[in-house]
């Protein structure tokens, strides 16, 4: 039975660290290490971190939660290694679920699984549960480049893997996981699904991932800087277009829903690019899409009002000039 090692990066968490913590305490599987990572934190999150005994707490001056995770990573014992956020809850099974599909197979380096979105501070509210085997039923390296399917919440992976690539870049903010399971892919890191929600992934108005801005452009930076790399194979390079049409349309979504319309309409331009989609196919893809992405956080996406503002009316000429 080998030793998980759940690292959590927590900066000024005190809202929400005690109820994390307490969701590891809560696991079936019992052998597991938690290690806290502060990052410079001003409020109470060292005294709630170190009041019991079985949390290892590590302090650093604020480096970002991409330096926080190498450092729990560093510090790590176990064999496998979960990454859990300092507002997010594991499910009771989480542990025992992931580490029977890692101790079955001794290539596997990730087990995925499914995230439900929870909202606030109740945990009674019912809210849309994300299972992306339904529509990435395999987890080739191939769909992990195209697809990205990472929350980082509902992964587990193999230490050594993690070891081999370095860990996660600490000159990203927004996307330094996606970044992280794409390398991995391309080093054709085994992984596969547990086809079950693990994990409950806290949306409230403090979340890192609101920056909708930075994280689009995150996203399509790093997605372009994966495909210049030197010494990609011809089958990894192929997977360019597709990669980049879905990080330029996921982008563009997340401009859409937290209100920057303008910068959504320069993604789907830029979009074009990376299909062979004709130009009068492309407005139903791209409002598809949208709908596809809301519908997985359980929410409802109001097509028409999109199709009335004045940024689709211009990108619509535009893509039929």
């Amino acid at each position: 039975m080998e030793q998980v090692s759940v690292v959590i990066p927590a900066y000024n968490g005190e809202r929400f660290l005690a109820a994390a913590l307490d969701s590891i305490r809560q696991q079936t599987y019992r052998r597991y290490e938690i290690i806290v990572v502060d990052d410079g934190s001003t409020d109470n999150t060292a005294r709630i971190a170190q009041q019991h005994d079985d949390v290892r707490y590590f302090y650093q001056a604020n480096q970002g939660v991409a330096a926080s995770r190498n450092l729990g990573l560093a510090a790590a014992l176990g064999e496998y290694i979960v990454f859990l956020d300092q507002d997010d809850l594991l499910l009771p099974h989480k542990l025992a679920d992931q580490t029977a599909l890692l101790a079955q197979d001794p290539k596997l380096g990730i087990v995925n699984s499914g995230w439900q979105i929870h909202y606030g501070d109740r945990q009674d509210v019912e809210s849309a549960a994300v299972e992306p085997w339904k529509h990435i039923p395999d987890l080739s390296s191939a769909d992990l480049i195209i697809w990205k399917p990472v929350f980082l919440g509902a992964m587990m992976f193999r230490r050594s893997w993690l070891e081999r690539i370095g860990g996660f870049d600490v000159n990203l903010e927004q996307t330094p996981d996606v970044d992280l399971v794409m390398r991995l892919a391309d080093l054709d890191c085994p992984a596969a699904w547990v086809e079950r929600v693990t994990v409950l992934y806290r949306q409230h108005e403090a979340n890192a991932s609101n920056n909708a801005v930075q994280q689009a452009r995150e996203l399509n930076q790093i997605t372009a800087s994966f495909f210049a790399r030197p010494n990609l194979s011809t089958a990894i390079k192929q997977l360019e277009a597709p990669s980049r049409y879905q990080s330029l349309i996921w982008g563009a979504w997340r401009l859409y829903e937290t209100g920057y319309v303008k910068e959504m309409s320069s993604y789907l331009q830029e979009s074009q690019n990376y299909t062979q989609l004709y130009p009068t196919e492309m407005p139903l893809k791209w409002l598809e899409s949208f709908q596809n992405f809301a519908a997985e956080y359980g929410d409802r996406f109001d097509a028409d009002r999109l199709i009335a503002s004045r940024e689709w009316e211009h990108l619509i000429r535009e893509c039929l000039l």
